[in-house]
């Protein structure tokens, strides 16, 4: 193939398509060799060890692999005349008929945790020049999914000093398949969107956050977000910085899991760009002509942890309680409500962050590019437990399952 390649004259990129092309039939043929080879030899070991084992039948016994299909003659064995069949070359080489190989297993589940099942089985096809149907990468997919939640990050040797962590939820859509009479399920089910919870936590003093995904309760999540914590380095004597927008639900879920009051080695921050957003809105009625300098007015004085007097600026100007348009007096609750969290000046002095920024754009990659994808439903389960695959990948353990879980 090489020399023909030489006296052709073609080009550095036509000699690699080639050399891949026979690269492929190479390792199909050496592994079919291995198969027969294997097989004859776990028969015969296996009637030496048994003589009361004798040949039943052959049959063809095929199997996916990155190098396509592998097909051979099994011979089978049976104790006795009517006795249990035996498959000793099976057995030996830990693979069943139609399955897919370990290594081609992780293609699959590596092309579809990113992109959908249709669109992976092309990618099988264009990088590994087999061809598999999209239900075969949708199972693979989903099974290692669910195994994936054995998983757990380690957490660093030492504890770390200061840990920011942030929890927040984020809408997917969601399909229950009919269950009545009627043979047509499509006809009875329903479409709807369940929240879920992504936490992020990661050690000051580090880049990469750990993240842990629910579509349970508040509390499950609650639990996820500690252990998720844990994970990021928090130990006895951690000081836990939170940020999130403020939600009732948030706040209370963070103080349960890490503590309040002044003895308490956590505090919580209202994101600041939430806060400017509230007021930015404000802006277009109080400053209608100069709304950028307002803001960045009213910013500076929430810097400096003059809460009350960006308060006092927005009382006079509130609208009615019957106005159901009223940015300043949605302004003026959203902070209020909230002041005990809005210790920007003290933050700063830390050098801890005061926007929750890590959490948000944590929905987008770890959970949106997939399972958020133009025309996607997902059954409630599968949904969990690709978060789960979600998760594993963006806390880079996907080498560790591969490594030690999988096998199992």
């Amino acid at each position: 193939m090489i020399d023909q390649a030489v006296a052709e004259g073609c080009s550095a990129h036509q000699a690699e398509a080639r050399a891949i092309e026979q690269i492929r039939k190479l390792g199909n043929d050496v592994l079919t060799d291995w198969a027969e080879k294997s097989e004859e030899d776990a028969r015969r070991k296996a009637q030496q060890s048994d003589p009361e084992l004798s040949h039943y039948r052959k049959k063809l016994l095929s199997w996916h692999s990155t190098y396509g299909e592998i097909s051979i003659l099994e011979q089978r064995l049976r104790q006795g005349r009517r006795g249990q069949q035996v498959r000793p070359f099976c057995q030996r080489a830990k693979v069943k008929h139609r399955e897919y190989s370990l290594p081609l297993q992780r293609a699959l589940v590596d092309f579809g945790s990113e992109e959908s099942f249709v669109k992976a089985a092309r990618q099988t096809r264009e990088h590994y020049g087999i061809e598999l149907p999209a239900s075969g990468v949708r199972e693979q997919t989903l099974t290692h999914a669910k195994t994936m939640g054995a998983v757990e990050h380690q957490a660093p040797k030492q504890p770390a000093q200061t840990v920011l962590t942030g929890m927040d939820g984020s809408m997917l859509p969601i399909v229950e398949t009919g269950t009545g009479p009627s043979s047509d399920k499509r006809k009875e089910k329903k479409l709807f969107w369940k929240e879920a919870r992504l936490c992020c936590a990661r050690s000051k003093d580090v880049v990469d956050c750990v993240y842990g995904a629910t579509m349970g309760s508040v509390n499950l999540a609650g639990l996820v977000w500690r252990q998720t914590t844990e994970a990021a380095g928090l130990g006895p004597k951690t000081y836990a910085h939170g940020l999130g927008d403020g939600a009732d639900c948030i706040v209370n879920t963070f103080h349960e899991q890490f503590g309040s009051g002044k003895d308490s080695k956590a505090k919580f921050t209202l994101d600041f760009y939430h806060v400017s957003e509230y007021l930015a809105e404000a802006a277009v009625v109080l400053a209608p002509g100069a709304t950028k300098e307002w803001l960045q007015e009213q910013q500076g004085k929430l810097l400096e942890n003059k809460v009350q007097a960006v308060l006092r600026v927005l009382e006079p100007r509130m609208e009615p309680p019957e106005r159901e348009e009223a940015p300043v007096r949605s302004a003026h609750q959203y902070m209020s409500q909230r002041s005990g969290y809005m210790d920007y000046a003290g933050a700063r002095a830390a050098g801890l962050p005061i926007g929750s920024g890590e959490i948000e754009s944590g929905h987008k990659h770890v959970i949106q590019e997939r399972l958020k994808k133009a025309g996607a439903w997902w059954t409630y389960p599968n949904a969990q437990i690709m978060l789960q695959l979600r998760t594993t990948r963006a806390n880079n353990d996907w080498e560790r399952y591969w490594s030690e879980f999988a096998k199992n």
